[in-house]
């Protein structure tokens, strides 16, 4: 059977049958009780495609080892169900049919599942988990068992370990008398699994059993769909379990110790939206708040918005950079959209286990489920909540972790890292070749990239330390100055500023080296618009230092050059601060694009310990590299700015105008200034490290654009021979 499997006699292929026909074989070889079936395979998927024919012969050998291993013919004592089976896990995002007792209504229930793979649902969740568009789906048809025939049946998830923290032990939810999907739609709020071990404990032991088998088995924590048919249980799927980035960290650590994963397997088990999903903010003094309610605390962290009831109405509110809760007494699979775009998710139906709970947790966003309580007026745009009415605009704050729903917005702080994230990063440390820093530039961020682990500052942006009232009043009085007199009395003022700010930083730092970029704004950058000058001598200067083009235009190396006060008294305001604090110092000089404009600056450092770097930001500086390399210690590549220089795109304009139709065309895969464009920037890139250590093979490589902190970029990195990234103090675990 080229295009049909059965499960007794089924090869283990997700490939082929897909997660869940894969996983069925597995479990019936592996002796579970499992209701016999078959697989129409993704072959028979790709078939359909071309054809539009199923493989009707293959169907009635296969509808007949059914028949004969149920002991039942379809129709007569024997029904079906048709369900998915795609090579990645889309829970709920295509059709299943149940209940079924004729071969027109199979057929079709099998049409419906093959082209229910581009269904608007399951494109959008394609598109949010980078999943293949191309892959397809299996389909598995399996003999019902029913949840529903008596006192003694019922249905239920169960995950191996509790989803959302990690910790061991059987966590789910049972329905009495039901079917498997009264359960997952959440439009029948289950009861904990502890119901089954009070109704049923030799079913609910063997339930245990069940689980420690199969974690044994696959190395992961499950998720496991079951029935209870008149008091004998059935397995109807497993699958890895979708988790929370806390549970992630913990799972992997614990099954280390467990002996069920090498720590390099725990490492590749934990992806980088696992790691910034860990980071989830929880509520300061949610005590003083008023609690409107609570449900079930089914996805953690805190989020806070205005109540939206309408999945497309949260999509369009979000695109407007407005912070939406999505609020429904149930969530379905076609709401998709509107849960990715919502900061969270509230629901008055539903279990632990329903769509909002797996769909929220796998997108790291908080969610409180079966929130009773709740009623929910889709239509008149409102809910109650005892005698409190909340209407659509109206802000409110959720809680994930404990599941409390709050009236108006509460002020949030940090999460406190998992003590297991210690052990991963330490793994992560003893085998990693890529050095991971942190875009920091002031002395309180250092606290933030210290308990991130970051092994330093990489990038050190001295325009932002003008930000202050104090400095940017000096530097307008530079910049105003018509006299050599009055520039070198603001240049005093400024070196004694900048000092202070190094020296906090030094302090802060304690050891960790820093990288500290000379000023790159263009000066205009620092004074008012014109309709806000407040003098004749300021609005003459605007004037004065108005560009067509400031991105490129008088800013970076070209400032240094006209106007080499400004960086001689950053450089002389750096050591002096490092003959206070001893610091592990590198300066780098951006926007350059010849080693002759470099020179000049590196004569002014006295400090002969403090490195001398460039930002690789130009198209010319990367032409130019081997000549560079005779000149400084390193090279760090300003991603965001030599993306704009490569692609002739101006970022602010590309993204307001026209790069959303590129991406929605195809022209372009990803915006490129979120993921490398590894075919030209990352090309020039690679080209450019390769000429810079001809001559100079130990010379320091970097990267310290947005780019340093997206993990397909990171990877790219690697394997182009960077030394370290350096990101935003946020992303430095992932």
């Amino acid at each position: 059977m080229a295009n049909i499997y059965t499960l007794k006699d089924g090869i283990e292929d997700k490939s082929l049958l897909g997660n869940k026909g894969a996983n069925l074989v597995t479990l019936t070889r592996l002796g579970h009780q499992v209701p016999p079936g078959f697989v129409l395979s993704l072959e028979a998927y790709r078939s359909f495609r071309q054809s539009r024919q199923l493989p009707g012969g293959e169907i009635d050998r296969a509808l007949t080892i059914l028949e004969e291993s149920a002991g039942k013919k379809l129709g007569k004592g024997l029904s079906v169900s048709v369900r998915s089976s795609a090579p990645v896990s889309m829970p709920g995002m295509m059709d299943t049919v149940l209940n079924i007792d004729d071969k027109e209504a199979m057929l079709t229930a099998a049409r419906q599942i093959f082209e229910s793979w581009d269904n608007p649902r399951a494109i959008e969740y394609r598109s949010l988990h980078n999943i293949p568009p191309d892959l397809g789906t299996a389909a598995v048809v399996q003999a019902m068992v029913f949840g529903n025939l008596d006192q003694n049946s019922g249905t239920g998830v169960v995950f191996t370990r509790n989803p959302s923290t990690g910790e061991p032990g059987l966590f789910g939810e049972y329905l009495m008398q039901a079917q498997g999907e009264d359960l997952v739609s959440g439009e029948k709020t289950p009861t904990p699994i502890a119901t089954l071990r009070q109704q049923m404990p030799g079913v609910y032991a063997e339930l245990e059993e069940v689980a420690h088998n199969f974690e044994k088995h696959f190395h992961d924590m499950q998720d496991i769909e079951f029935t209870v048919e008149a008091g004998k249980l059935y397995i109807l799927q497993t699958r890895s379990g979708k988790r929370s980035g806390p549970a992630a960290v913990k799972l992997a650590v614990d099954m280390v110790g467990e002996g069920l994963l090498s720590r390099e397997e725990a490492i590749l088990r934990v992806t980088p939206e696992d790691m910034k999903a860990l980071l989830h903010k929880r509520l300061q003094s949610p005590e003083k708040a008023q609690e409107l309610t609570r449900g079930l605390n089914a996805s953690p962290g805190a989020a806070s918005g205005i109540v939206v009831f309408d999945p497309a109405e949260a999509a369009e509110t979000a695109n407007n950079n407005v912070s939406v809760i999505l609020v429904r007494p149930e969530t379905s699979p076609d709401d998709i959209q509107g849960i990715a775009a919502a900061e969270g998710v509230v629901t008055s139906h539903g279990g632990m286990t329903s769509h909002a709970a797996i769909v929220a947790r796998a997108m790291g966003k908080p969610c409180v489920c079966g929130a009773e309580e709740l009623e929910v007026d889709v239509a008149a745009g409102q809910f109650k909540a005892g005698d409190k009415v909340v209407s659509k605009g109206d802000e409110i704050t959720i809680d994930g972790t404990t599941g409390k729903v709050y009236l108006g917005i509460l002020p949030v702080i940090e999460a406190d890292f998992i003590p297991e994230l210690g052990d991963l990063l330490a793994w992560a440390d003893s085998i990693k070749r890529l050095g991971v820093k942190a875009n920091v530039d002031t002395a309180d961020g250092i606290i933030h990239i210290k308990r991130f682990g970051a092994e330093g500052v990489g990038l050190c942006r001295t325009e932002r330390q003008f930000n202050a009232p104090e400095p940017l009043s000096v530097i307008r009085e530079f910049i105003l100055a018509d006299t050599p007199q009055g520039k070198a009395k603001a240049i005093d003022k400024l070196r004694e500023l900048q000092r202070r700010d190094f020296l906090a930083l030094f302090k802060a730092l304690d050891g960790l080296p820093i990288i500290i970029r000379l000023l790159d704004l263009p000066l205009h950058e620092f004074l008012p618009p014109k309709s806000m000058a407040d003098s004749a001598k300021m609005k003459e200067r605007i004037t004065e230092l108005e560009e067509v083009n400031p991105m490129l235009g008088h800013r970076g190396v070209r400032l240094g050059t006209t106007s080499p006060e400004i960086y001689q008294m950053q450089i002389e305001a750096i050591e002096s601060a490092k003959a206070e604090v001893e610091a592990d110092v590198s300066i780098m000089i951006p926007q350059v694009i010849t080693a002759a404009e470099l020179l000049p600056i590196k004569k002014l450092i006295k400090d002969k310990t403090i490195k001398f770097g460039t930002m690789m930001e130009t198209v010319r500086a990367c032409l130019e590299a081997e000549k560079l390399a005779e000149v400084v210690d390193f090279i760090s590549f300003g991603t965001n700015d030599l993306t704009q220089a490569v692609y002739s795109f101006s970022r602010e304009d590309a993204e307001k105008k026209f790069l959303n139709a590129y991406l929605e065309k195809g022209i372009l895969e990803h915006n490129p200034f979120e993921v490398i464009d590894k075919e030209g920037v990352g090309s020039l890139m690679s080209t450019t490290i390769f000429r810079a250590r001809t001559g100079w093979p130990m010379l320091d490589v970097g990267i310290c654009g947005e780019h340093g902190g997206e993990p397909q970029s990171v990877k790219f990195f690697h394997g182009i021979g960077a030394n370290y990234v350096s990101c935003s103090p946020f992303r430095v675990p992932a």
